[in-house]
Formats: C-alpha cells, structure tokens, sequence
C-alpha cells in the first residue's frame, strides 16, 4: 500500500482531523515507550539506550506511518525504516510475539487517543477511520513480520553453518578454538557421542506420495526434538539416513540418554537405534569411530531400536575384529547357509533378547514354528539356542559371521 485514495482525506473528530491527537509525535512516542516498559515484560529487560535510541525511534516511525495512511499520504520511506528495525530485532534474539505485542499495544493508544474525541456525529468518522487503521496495523504488521522472517533465515542460516563446520572439525580431530570464537560455539569438556540410524518412514515408500519431502519433513522432526531437549548445546551432524550427535555430558546424564532416544523415536515417528561412546572433546573422532561401529553390528544383528552402550556389547565389539577367531566363530553357521529361514528365526530371537512371542511376530508365524526351527539349528549346528553354552556360541557365530567377506 503506498497512498490512500483522497476521497478519504477528510476524516475529522469534533471538526479536527482525526490525525490531530497524534500530531505530537516525539511526546506520544515517550508515552508509548513507558507504557511498553510497564506492560511488556520482556521490554523491561531492555538497555537503557535501546529504549531512548531504537525502540523510540521506531516507534515515532510507526506513529508518523499512521498519521500518513490516515492522511493519505506516501508511506515507503517509512515502511523501510520498519524493515531495518525489524532485521535488527530479528539478530539480537528479541522474540517475534514481543514485536507484535508491542506493536498491538501502541495501536491501542493511538485509537483511545482518536476515540476520546469522538462523538455521536461522528459515527461515519469512526468507521472510516477503524477501517483505515487496520489497513495501519496490517501494513505494520506484514512490514515487520517479513524483514524479521527475511533476516531470521539468514541468521539459521549462518549459525547452521557454524555448527556444521565445528562439528565436522571435531569430528575430524582439527584444532577448533578460533572457530569456537569464530561463531560464539562453546565446546564442552565432555560429550555423549551418539551414532544415529534413522530407517525410512512408510510414507517414504509410497508411490503416491513425495518419499524426499517425507525424509525431509522426518529430519527436521529430529533436529527439532534435538533442540528442544539439548537447546543450542548439542552439535549434529545428519542427514534423513542418520548421523552423529555430539551431546555435552553436562546437558544431558548417562542415564537420559534412553529416554532422550525414545523422544527422537516418538518425534520423527520412526524406530531409531542409536550407539553411544562417552569420550572428552579430543578423543571425538576416535569415539565416534567406535560408536558407527557398534552402530553397524547392532543394525547386523537386527538388534531392537534403541540406545546401545560400549560396555554393554563389548564382548560382541571384540568379535567383529580380524583374525582367525572371528573366520572361525563365523564357520560355526555354515550349516545354515542353505536354510536361511532358520538362520533369520535365530537372528531375530537373539534380537529379541530370547522372547518367543515377540520373535513369532517378527517372523508371522505361530511360537511353535519358533520352537522347531531353533531345535532344526541346534541339529544342523550341534549347537541348543536353548542352552546357556550354546546360545554364547551361536552369538558370537551370528556376530563374526555378519562380517565374513563371503556373506
């Protein structure tokens, strides 16, 4: 909108012009900032300056908008100056809902003020002039929501790049302190790192629906769920099939991680499983090596979604590294290579930590046809899955085997 039609140029209040309360503007722009002070909470938080300097200015900026629109006049110049308060504001942090409030706050002052000298010959007036005053407030509004949005995304923008340059250097183990002070990145002492398999979301395999925006759309769901529980702590890097998480071990304890795991889970509406590996800011990329590796067998060995720990499987770790135990260990199910429906109903019984039922739903098929199959391996193999001594071997045969070249 830059000018009102002149057929509405001569709105009057008692025989003045409806402008006329407003004309005072440098007097009404101090009254409107003391009034946001006191109703506004987050404008008491404000510096002293920045209520004398911008926050008046601004103001004034809005009035002298008002009087112009209400007059009819060119509007341009001051919708500019909107737009650069408006960036600003968007930089320093200063929420978006405090800018309206505010600016709902003085519209409300300068229409009492109008009002006030209204009277009953004057109701053509008062519409026209309420019509006219939307049209201030919705120039107001849509000029500052769109230079804040505008400066905003530039803002996400720098500081995702900052955190994906750090956390690429950390994990690459290069010196990261000038890029710390660089982008107002504290690194912490200790991290959780945390290796993330994120699997498809069924609407990811829908012919009829768009599978890249759907991994997208699940991808910001972590990273939303990632900031609502670490804030601006945690770095990350991921992307719709997983990644790494560098959370500090101050932000969140050893024993959150699970629960944290499961809200990820619930957020992106897919099964996450996750490894951790606890470790300080210079030993990351070899913590995080480690955490992709256990990551890599739990997912080999059809492990349940969830969070898995170092200690937990390290006996399983210690399996998958070369040599002639592991060749050997892995023979153990050779057996097994021409029924591969035995060899899948063992997998997924160990990973079902050995529960019948939920292994049989896994599979589709009734308990009983569980129970067959695992005395069909223990035949083939001579080694019982029902048995303490066969079940460890079998284990680590499930382990060493997923690594074989030739499987």
């Amino acid at each position: 909108m830059t000018a009102i039609s002149t057929a509405h140029r001569d709105l009057t209040m008692s025989g003045q012009p409806v402008t006329s309360p407003l004309k005072d503007v440098r007097a009404l722009a101090r009254k409107m900032v003391g009034h946001f002070v006191d109703t506004v909470a987050p404008c008491r938080t404000l510096p002293g300056d920045a209520l004398r300097g911008d926050i008046t200015a601004v103001t004034r900026a809005c009035l002298e908008l008002a009087i112009s629109m209400l007059d009819g006049t060119d509007v341009p110049d001051k919708t500019a100056r909107l737009e650069h308060a408006a960036a600003n504001w968007a930089r320093e942090g200063i929420p978006i809902d405090t800018i309206q409030h505010a600016l709902h706050e003085g519209f409300k002052i300068g229409f009492d003020l109008i009002l006030d000298r209204a009277t009953p010959d004057d109701i053509d007036s008062v519409k026209g002039a309420s019509r006219r005053l939307l049209d201030v407030l919705d120039t107001i509004n849509a000029t500052v929501s769109r230079a804040y949005v505008r400066e905003l995304r530039g803002v996400v923008g720098e500081h995702h790049t900052a955190v994906h340059t750090l956390t690429s250097a950390l994990l690459a183990g290069h010196p990261t302190s000038v890029m710390a002070r660089e982008s107002g990145i504290e690194i912490a002492e200790a991290y959780h790192v945390v290796a993330v398999a994120l699997p498809q979301h069924p609407d990811e395999r829908n012919p009829a629906i768009n599978g890249q925006v759907v991994a997208r759309r699940k991808l910001r769901r972590v990273q939303a769920a990632l900031a609502d529980r670490c804030a601006d702590t945690a770095l990350s890097l991921l992307s719709v099939d997983g990644g790494t998480l560098l959370i500090p071990a101050e932000t969140l304890a050893d024993g959150d991680l699970d629960e944290f795991v499961a809200f990820v889970s619930r957020n992106a509406q897919v099964p996450v499983t996750a490894a951790v590996v606890d470790a300080d800011a210079a030993d990351i990329p070899t913590a995080a090596r480690r955490a992709h590796e256990l990551l890599d067998m739990v997912q080999r060995l059809q492990c349940s979604p969830g969070l898995y720990r170092f200690d937990e499987l390290a006996l399983e770790y210690q399996l998958t590294r070369p040599g002639p135990g592991r060749e050997h260990l892995g023979a153990l199910l050779d057996a097994l290579d021409t029924h591969p429906e035995l060899l899948d109903t063992l997998r997924r019984h160990i990973g079902t930590n050995l529960n019948r039922q939920q292994t049989a739903r896994a599979l589709h098929v009734h308990t009983n046809t569980v129970d067959y199959r695992l005395k069909r391996v223990a035949q083939l193999t001579g080694l019982d899955p029902t048995q303490p001594a066969g079940l460890w071997y079998l284990r680590s045969a499930l382990v060493a085997s997923s690594y074989r070249t030739n499987r």
